[in-house]
């Protein structure tokens, strides 16, 4: 099984609404999936958010996109392959 991510992009962002220092937004992702043979493509719009105060606009976009990586590295380890473990 394989799992990998095609594109990445940030598709919004802002100020949250209660929350002072928040910004949110949301991540446009795409990935293909192998298993078994099958190969599918699909996307997934990611929310996201990051606690970041008054910063220069590009390290808004890279404290999203951090946290966007954050949550697919736990995708990504919830499909990958598991090495068998030996029985006790």
């Amino acid at each position: 099984m394989s799992f990998e991510v095609l594109a990445c992009q940030l598709l919004h962002f802002g100020p949250h609404a209660t929350i002072a220092g928040r910004t949110t937004g949301a991540v446009r992702v795409r990935i293909r999936e192998r298993f078994h043979g099958n190969v599918t493509e699909y996307g997934l719009t990611l929310p996201v958010k990051a606690d970041c105060g008054k910063v220069p606009h590009e390290q808004v976009r890279t404290a999203l996109l951090t946290h966007a990586a954050h949550q697919l590295n736990k995708l990504r380890a919830r499909h990958s392959d598991r090495l068998p473990a030996a029985a006790e």
